[in-house]
């Protein structure tokens, strides 16, 4: 019997443990880099629950193992190794800087960056056509979806060989050509998020009536049908009439909504700080995070039958 294919994941917040769910729940070990040792039962506890909510046995979680020095992994032996660190562009610059020299050559080397461009993460180190941006999004383990990035720099077959090991885990893997920032999902997505807050700055329509027409209208339609295959389902020549008559109204401001701005500076950030567009008292909370990730696990059940 073959030994377990190995992984490697720096960072044990919540895109972490989940990360790092993925690879278990596929039957790879993992060694996780999580350098604030207080934080390793928590991080375990989310990996076993990430593990069950992917039908997997949770004992696979055994196949964990947590480390406190960045230099401790077993590094050749790995065939990948995930940064996953906070979302700050100089700490994940040292991170590649010190990977460069602990990582064999020929593993590729990936950042779960949000927005950050793995060129500009990757600089000018020596091993950087071996780096590219692997975008899983939160929670990782319930989205299918992971944007593989190639950077100015990158090596093509480098890319390949990430989209395979995430095909062969079970993931939706969405090829990105060229490395901007928001890479391809981002950009899709906050195109909607400043018309979505321009509409409330603009007091046509409150935060609840703006999910409400997403979830119960276009999106609603989104898990059976993409946006360019939905509109070709209903005919082209009708988005281009609609577009001739809705762009000119559109917001195309390069600016962040004032509402936006005006609640992170009042510290409503949503849940994290107990207000955002609504109160978030603690059993709020937990009751809609525990609402929307069974509504992830329904969501993933129903794919998994429609395609």
């Amino acid at each position: 019997m073959s030994a377990p294919r190995h992984a490697i994941v720096l960072g044990m917040g919540l895109m972490g443990c989940d990360i790092a769910a993925i690879f278990l729940a596929g039957g790879w070990r993992v060694t996780a880099v999580e350098t604030n040792e207080a934080r390793w039962p928590e991080a375990m506890a989310r990996v076993r629950l990430s593990i069950t909510q992917l039908q997997a046995d949770a004992a696979l979680a055994a196949g964990l193992t947590l480390v406190a020095d960045m230099a401790a992994p077993d590094y050749a032996s790995a065939e990948i190794v995930v940064e996953a660190v906070p979302e700050r562009l100089a700490l994940k610059q040292e991170v590649f800087r010190r990977l460069d020299t602990l990582v064999p050559a020929q593993i590729p080397v990936v950042s779960n960056a949000s927005g950050y461009r793995i060129t500009d993460i990757a600089g000018e180190i020596a091993t950087r056509t071996r780096c590219a941006n692997l975008h899983f999004f939160l929670p990782a383990h319930l989205v299918p979806g992971v944007e593989v990035v190639q950077g100015e720099h990158t090596d093509p077959a480098v890319c390949d060989a990430v989209a395979a090991i995430m095909d062969g885990l079970g993931r939706k893997v969405i090829r990105v050509a060229r490395d901007v920032p928001g890479f391809l999902a981002n950009r899709i997505q906050h195109a909607l998020m400043r018309e979505a807050f321009a509409v409330i700055d603009q007091g046509l329509a409150t935060a609840e009536d703006v999910d409400n027409a997403v979830r119960y209208c276009f999106g609603f339609r989104y898990l059976a049908a993409g946006p360019i295959l939905q509109k070709e389902l209903a005919g082209l020549e009708t988005q281009l009439e609609a577009g001739r008559t809705i762009y000119p109204s559109l917001c195309n401001s390069p600016d962040p909504s004032p509402t936006l701005a005006r609640l992170v500076a009042e510290n409503r950030l949503g849940p994290k700080t107990g207000r955002g567009f609504r109160d978030w008292p603690p059993e709020v909370t937990a009751k809609e995070r525990a609402r929307y990730e069974k509504a992830l696990l329904a969501t993933v059940r129903m794919m998994r039958e429609i395609e």
